[in-house]
């Protein structure tokens, strides 16, 4: 019998209204993708895990801490929700974990430089860091090739 596969998910990216503007990153091609190999779905939003509003301030990383744009210091609630993430991730035994690239809590490869101009840079959200950390699978929802190979190569064993 084949292993269930197990996801760990940015709310966001399959339409739950938890973005900081009270909006969402629905990605319809990362849903299809996943209902192409039927796995099982694990939603987080780990600024919501920290106890952040929706909506909310934006804030990106700055010297390794997060401002949100009105100059407060919010890193630990980002803290917060990433070790929750974690801990969820870990209680659901997830295979591997999709989160929104360029978030403060949740950018794999890229976020915003902290400057508030929509400069990127190269780096780890908060949680995309702690999940690393723990040697958890990170991808980012803009890289469904590299996604579909990983469930392709899962989907064998």
């Amino acid at each position: 019998m084949k292993k269930e596969i197990k996801v760990l998910i940015s709310a966001c990216l399959l339409g739950d209204n938890v973005k900081y503007s009270g909006g969402n990153n629905l990605t319809p091609e990362l849903v299809t993708l996943l209902e192409k190999y039927n796995v099982d779905i694990v939603k987080v939003c780990p600024e919501c895990f920290g106890g952040l509003p929706i909506p909310r301030v934006p804030s990106e990383i700055r010297e390794n801490k997060v401002f949100s744009k009105d100059n407060r210091d919010i890193t630990e609630e980002f803290l917060a929700g990433a070790e929750e993430t974690l801990k969820v991730a870990k209680e659901n035994e997830v295979n591997f974990v999709i989160l929104k690239e360029r978030s403060p809590s949740c950018g794999s490869t890229h976020i915003y430089d902290g400057s508030f101009s929509g400069n990127i840079i190269p780096g780890q959200g908060i949680t995309a860091k702690r999940l690393t950390e723990e040697k958890i699978k990170v991808f980012s929802e803009e890289n469904l090739e590299e996604i579909e190979k990983y469930l392709v190569e899962l989907d064998k064993n």
